[in-house]
C-alpha cells in the first residue's frame, strides 16, 4: 500500500465516460466492472492492477496514486490519475467521470512510518476511508474492498492461531486506524447496506515491488541483500515469527474474496488470511540453501516491539469456509520463487 507525500494534482489526459452511473446500465448486470484503485504506486496496488486489467480490460481499471507511476503496467497500459485521498472532491469527479462502480481502497500509511507522523497515517487511513465510504454510499457504488492488517491484534491477543473475533489492542497507530477502518466499514454494510469487503493482510513478500514503511518489510528486503551483498541485518530478532504470505497468493485472495457470494459471507471487514508463518532464521535458513554463504545478522530496533505485539500464527478458518481460500505458497515455494525472480535482476 501507498507511502504518503504532499504533491499537486493534475487534471485527467482523457475520460473514458461523462455519463453518471446512475444513468447508466445497472452495475450488477454489466459483464465488465469499472474500477478504481487507489494506492496504484503501492507494494499491493502495483500488482494487483494487471491482474484487474487482464480480467476486465486496460481501460476500465483506473490507478490512481498521489505520486506518479513508475512501473510501464500503470504508465501504459491504462488510465491513471493524481489522486491525494483526503480530497474527496477530486476522488468524487474521477468516480464520476470513469463511471466508477467498484473501488479497491489500497492507500495506505503502514506500520513504521505511521509511528513517525502518527497524525499523517490516523488523516490518510481514516479521512481517505472515510472519503471512500460516503462516496459509494451517495453514489450507490457496488462494491469496496478496504483491507484491513494484522496490525489490528495486540499484546493481549492470542499469539498462537489468533482467532478473527477476540481482543483488539493495537500499539500503532496503524493498527488503530485499521480497527477503525473495520468497524466503519461494517457500520456501511449494516446501517446503509453498502456491499463493503475486507481482508486483514500479513506480511506481504513481493518480488516485483519494495515495500514502504512496514514492520515486516525485513522478509522482502533480506532477498534483496542476500542476492546482492550475501549479508543482511535485521532489524527484528532471529527467532520472532509473524504470520506473510506471497504476494500471488494476496492478489489471489483479494480477487477471491471479490468474487465471492455476498449472501455467502458472514463477515465483511475483517477476514484473518493466513499464508505461512516462519521466525526470521527460518527464512535466512532457506535463502542459505541457495545462497550458502549468505550470512545475516540482528540489529533490532524499535520495530522488535511492534512485531511482538502481533501474534505468531493466525486462524482463518471464516475466510476457507465461506469463500474457499486456499494459499498455493509455503515457505519453500516462495524462498526458491523470489530467487528465481530476481536474480536476473541483481546479479
Amino acid at each position: 500500500m501507498a507511502a504518503y507525500s504532499q504533491i499537486s494534482t493534475t487534471r485527467p489526459a482523457r475520460s473514458l465516460s461523462t455519463i453518471p452511473p446512475s444513468q447508466e446500465e445497472t452495475p450488477l448486470t454489466q459483464t465488465t466492472q469499472r474500477i478504481l484503485v487507489t494506492g496504484a504506486c503501492g507494494q499491493i496496488g502495483s500488482e494487483l492492477i494487471p491482474v484487474l486489467r487482464q480480467r476486465y480490460g486496460d481501460t476500465n481499471v483506473v490507478a490512481t496514486d498521489i505520486r506518479p507511476p513508475e512501473a510501464d503496467c500503470l504508465k501504459d497500459q491504462g488510465p491513471f490519475e493524481l489522486l491525494n485521498v483526503c480530497d474527496r472532491a477530486r476522488m468524487d469527479d474521477i468516480i464520476a467521470r470513469y463511471a466508477i462502480d467498484t473501488v479497491y481502497h489500497m492507500a495506505a500509511i503502514l506500520s513504521a512510518t505511521g509511528e513517525e507522523n502518527p497524525t499523517l497515517a490516523w488523516d490518510v487511513n481514516i479521512l481517505g476511508l472515510v472519503n471512500v465510504l460516503e462516496i459509494a454510499r451517495q453514489r450507490k457504488l457496488v462494491r469496496v474492498f478496504c483491507p484491513s492488517s494484522i496490525a489490528v491484534f495486540g499484546p493481549d491477543t492470542p499469539h498462537d492461531c489468533a482467532p478473527q473475533t477476540t481482543i483488539l489492542t493495537p500499539t500503532t497507530m496503524y493498527g488503530v486506524t485499521k480497527v477503525t477502518g473495520e468497524l466503519l466499514g461494517e457500520y456501511y454494510v449494516h446501517r446503509f447496506g453498502l456491499d463493503i469487503r475486507g481482508v486483514r493482510y500479513p506480511g506481504i513478500i513481493s518480488s516485483e515491488t519494495l515495500p514502504g514503511g512496514g514492520t515486516t518489510d525485513y522478509a522482502v528486503d533480506i532477498f534483496y541483500h542476500a542476492l546482492k551483498y550475501k549479508s543482511y541485518s535485521c532489524f527484528v530478532r532471529s527467532d520472532t515469527v509473524l504470520p506473510m504470505m506471497y504476494m500471488p497468493d494476496c492478489v489471489k485472495a483479494t480477487m477471491d474474496l471479490m468474487d465471492a457470494d455476498f449472501n455467502s459471507l458472514r463477515s465483511h471487514c475483517n477476514f484473518n488470511l493466513a499464508g505461512m508463518s516462519f521466525s526470521v532464521e527460518e527464512l535466512a535458513n532457506e535463502i542459505q540453501k541457495h545462497i550458502p554463504d549468505f550470512v545475516c545478522d540482528y540489529a533490532p530496533d524499535f520495530r522488535q516491539a511492534i512485531a511482538d505485539s502481533w501474534p505468531q500464527t493466525i486462524d482463518d478458518s471464516p475466510a476457507r469456509t465461506q469463500w474457499g481460500w486456499r494459499p498455493r505458497h509455503d515457505l519453500k515455494s516462495m524462498t526458491r520463487d523470489m530467487l528465481e525472480k530476481l536474480r536476473p535482476r541483481l546479479t
